[in-house]
């Protein structure tokens, strides 16, 4: 199952619920688990409106990791395979 996909690139010490790295790892998989939805239900609005509050939430957090912590920001963005966005 894509659930678990993306749990096992966190270190066993960092396996804690409340952190940022795992909030972004859990948000990364619901929208790949989204995304796939959609290529069966290409009209299911609502769940389009959960994907983009999905997407606003997990880029607040790579906003605040990558101020408070750049280098866990960067192998985040490694592990994940999450493209950086431009800063303008």
């Amino acid at each position: 199952m894509v659930k678990n996909s993306f749990i096992s690139v966190i270190p066993k010490e960092e396996k804690n619920k409340g952190s940022v790295e795992f909030q972004v790892i859990n948000f990364t998989n619901k929208i790949q688990r989204l995304t796939s939805h959609f290529e069966l239900h290409r009209k299911d609005y609502l769940s389009q409106v959960g994907l983009r509050k999905i997407l606003g939430k997990r880029q607040r957090l790579l906003a605040y990791l990558s101020k408070k912590n750049r280098v866990r920001y960067k192998k985040l963005i490694d592990q994940l395979d999450i493209r950086e966005p431009k800063i303008r």
